[in-house]
């Protein structure tokens, strides 16, 4: 188990790859999150503050690059080779991007909040 840094350069990669894994970014000592996705107050491992995270709309902006990107290409190419009815595609589509945009949402929230501690962005500046 890793110990917070209390000054001085925080581990930028290793914070955003904790909170990716939904872990404490600080300590890896325990879980970031109490339910889906509502951070734990503090970390029971290290003490760290996580009410003063603001990832506001990030993770949700992310996830919806990142589907974006991932799933119009597989669109085109599956409608280009196999031409599947309209009504299996109305259902197809929206229900894949419904599950990994789900699936997504809360680690992509850890990663976010892993880089604004890393960076030691609004309430993070203190200590």
């Amino acid at each position: 188990m890793n110990r917070p840094s209390t000054g001085g350069e925080r581990d930028l990669r290793g914070a955003i790859l904790r909170g990716l894994r939904m872990r404490c970014p600080a300590c890896d000592g325990a879980p970031l999150f109490r339910r889906y996705l509502k951070p734990v107050p503090h970390c029971p491992s290290c003490g760290q503050d996580w009410t003063l995270h603001q990832a506001d709309d990030m993770p949700a902006y992310l996830v919806v690059l990142i589907l974006g990107h991932l799933l119009v290409p597989i669109v085109v190419m599956v409608n280009a080779h196999y031409d599947p009815p309209l009504m299996i595609e109305m259902f197809l589509w929206p229900g894949i991007a419904l599950v990994l945009a789900l699936l997504m949402l809360q680690p992509l929230k850890g990663g976010v909040i892993g880089f604004q501690w890393a960076r030691r962005m609004h309430g993070f500046a203190r200590g």
